[in-house]
């Protein structure tokens, strides 16, 4: 006698989960990571993706992406990476997770604050040299290159980092007891204060 023995199918666990990307840009809230999948043999499941880990709590799966909270922005200064684990949950019940890293972007920040290191000189001292600029910017080790502008800027140059009169100034404290100058600092990525 010939039988047939029909095989049943039973849900099986999903095996892997991938992320479509692992990275997202400094200062922008609620960044999208990336799509979440689930590889699963059972053709058609169904799956709802939970988080864990270390820095679970500044995530949320929304529609299948994993994103930043509406309310978290990442500061790549403060935190170049997260870690989390994502855990996917079939139909079925059965699970399988899989750790991710999602790396920070350093994005150009615009500088904050120019610095001058003195704000006097001394008359009938041509080309007298005020003093050394300096630019507050979170971009460590960003260079920053300067521009004059405002009343007196014509009197005025930026060599080297300093704040002087052009060599050919000398200032006269009788005719004129102060100049008003303007420093635009530009830091490499063309971002002013």
């Amino acid at each position: 006698q010939a039988f047939t023995v029909t095989v049943n199918d039973v849900n099986d666990t999903p095996t892997a989960i991938a992320l479509s990307g692992t990275a997202i840009n400094e200062n922008a809230a609620g960044a999208v990571v990336g799509t979440l999948s689930t590889t699963d043999v059972d053709a058609g499941d169904s799956h709802t993706y939970s988080l864990s880990g270390t820095d679970a709590s500044s995530f949320e799966v929304v529609s299948g992406q994993l994103k930043l909270k509406d309310s978290v922005s990442a500061n790549y200064e403060a935190k170049n990476s997260y870690a989390v684990t994502v855990t996917a949950t079939d139909s079925g019940g059965l699970t399988t997770s899989q750790a991710f890293t999602v790396t920070v972007n350093d994005v150009n920040e615009t500088p904050t604050a120019i610095a001058l290191s003195a704000t006097a000189i001394n008359e009938n001292s041509a080309g007298a040299v005020v003093g050394t600029l300096t630019t507050t910017d979170v971009d460590a080790g960003d260079s920053h290159t300067y521009s004059l502008s405002g009343a007196d800027a014509s009197s005025f140059e930026v060599v080297s980092g300093q704040l002087k009169l052009k060599s050919s100034v000398t200032a006269n404290y009788q005719t004129k007891s102060s100049y008003a100058v303007t420093v635009t600092s530009t830091d490499s990525g063309g971002l002013t204060t």
